[in-house]
């Protein structure tokens, strides 16, 4: 099964979405603005590798909702991503979708009992904009504090 060939059903609702985004979204424009978005994608870590998530099935993101996501970041130029987990499974599969010019900055998992196993994802459109190489963060879960 390959992400980037939706069945027409799927196709079809992805073409709807897509014109809604455009209608709320302004347009990326060469030398005139910079679109910067940041999202909470609920525990966006593993994927159900189907178009279509079956009842009782875990996780509940699927191909469709994964070209959902791309079809709202593709608009802007950098995008926060908050809540990825550890797993990147969907995260892999979304910047297949936005396309070799699409990359990512990510953060180390943090760690600690309340921490969900989550991230954050800094993901970016190349022809838009290039990371300076400067990026670091530093987590000290309560449990390791030497205090």
């Amino acid at each position: 099964m390959d992400i980037l060939t939706p069945p027409r059903t799927v196709a079809t609702r992805l073409a709807q979405w897509e014109e809604q985004a455009d209608a709320v979204v302004p347009t990326k424009a060469a030398g005139a603005n910079l679109l910067v978005a940041t999202w909470n994608l609920r525990a966006f870590g593993d994927l159900t590798k189907a178009w279509k998530t079956g009842e009782g099935i875990s996780p509940k993101q699927n191909f469709a909702d994964i070209h959902a996501i791309a079809a709202v970041i593709q608009r802007f130029d950098v995008v926060a991503v908050q809540e990825v987990r550890g797993n990147l499974r969907a995260l892999r599969y979304l910047l297949k979708v936005l396309g070799e010019h699409w990359a990512f900055i990510l953060t180390d998992v943090t760690l600690g009992k309340d921490s969900n196993n989550e991230r954050l994802a800094f993901l970016f459109d190349t022809y838009r904009v290039k990371p300076s190489g400067l990026a670091c963060e530093l987590v000290v879960p309560l449990e390791q504090d030497a205090g």
